[in-house]
């Protein structure tokens, strides 16, 4: 369908030199997408460039901390200087500190909010003058289901996620006439490198306990997998979402939708 082409728009993903940046990025690209992304350093921009080169994408990368309003003004002017203006932003770049509430310094729990949420308010706020003058855009937030759910250890966290999901909705409100929709992706629990441990197989040929708590809360019986977010990344940054806007898409296999397993009976 022409109504998910991306043909000729260029989208900025930001921290997506690997993980769930790098899968959105690639199903945008497979969809027509010129890609631009940015990581803190640049042995990551490295890195991610050559990953892109592998699956054949000429991906642009650049070196900026999203939490620096002065120097992500300067990289979307050398984006439009040298890409192009950006059509589409995900706001991707995320941290997490597992840390309980009473043991967070409040040092540590600033840090998440201003990677998780003063950012992405950061770098939407440098794209979407470019985007009104060109006629519209597209902006993504990657929300987290801890938009909607608390956990123990990820106060910051989700604190930041819920803010994040509000900031979603408010540019929603205030850009919406301009032909800018901004929404939100929510991923539920995704098979990465980093959550692998979590999934290993124990000595006795069980689960691992976190493993098996994963499952009995997700209808789909399965993690997710990068890839289960591409095809929602690429409607919400296409033309096929023109009258979506404000909304989370939540990519979870059904979590927040179950209560949970009832428990067996003795």
């Amino acid at each position: 369908m022409a109504d998910f082409s991306l043909k000729g728009k260029t989208a900025l993903v930001t921290g997506a030199s690997y993980g769930i940046g790098f899968a959105i990025a690639n199903a945008l690209a497979e969809a027509g997408a010129t890609i631009v992304f940015n990581d803190i350093k640049q042995e990551l921009v490295d890195k991610g460039l050559a990953a892109y080169a592998e699956n054949g994408i000429t991906a642009h990368g650049y070196v900026c901390d999203v939490t620096n309003e002065e120097a992500v003004q300067a990289m979307v002017a050398q984006i439009e200087s040298e890409v192009g203006v950006v059509d589409i932003l995900v706001n991707n770049a995320g941290i997490i500190k597992r840390i309980p509430m009473l043991e967070m310094s409040a040092k540590d729990f600033r840090q998440v909010i201003d990677v998780d949420l003063n950012a992405p308010f950061i770098v939407s706020k440098a794209v979407i003058p470019s985007m009104i003058k060109k006629g519209g855009g597209k902006i993504i937030n990657i929300c987290s289901m801890m938009s909607e759910l608390g956990r123990e250890t990820v106060s910051a966290y989700a604190a930041a996620k819920g803010g994040l999901k509000m900031l979603t909705k408010n540019i929603a409100s205030e850009y919406g006439q301009y032909n800018i929709q901004c929404n939100g992706i929510g991923p539920g629990y995704i098979a990465t490198p980093q959550t692998a441990p979590l999934r290993e197989v124990q000595p006795d040929g069980s689960k691992h306990p976190f493993d098996q708590f994963i499952l009995a809360k997700t209808p789909a019986n399965r993690w997710g997998e990068a890839a289960d977010l591409g095809g929602p990344a690429v409607f919400l940054a296409s033309s096929a979402s023109d009258f979506v806007n404000g909304h989370i898409l939540y990519v979870d296999g059904g979590i927040l939708a179950y209560i949970g397993k009832q428990p067996q009976g003795d």
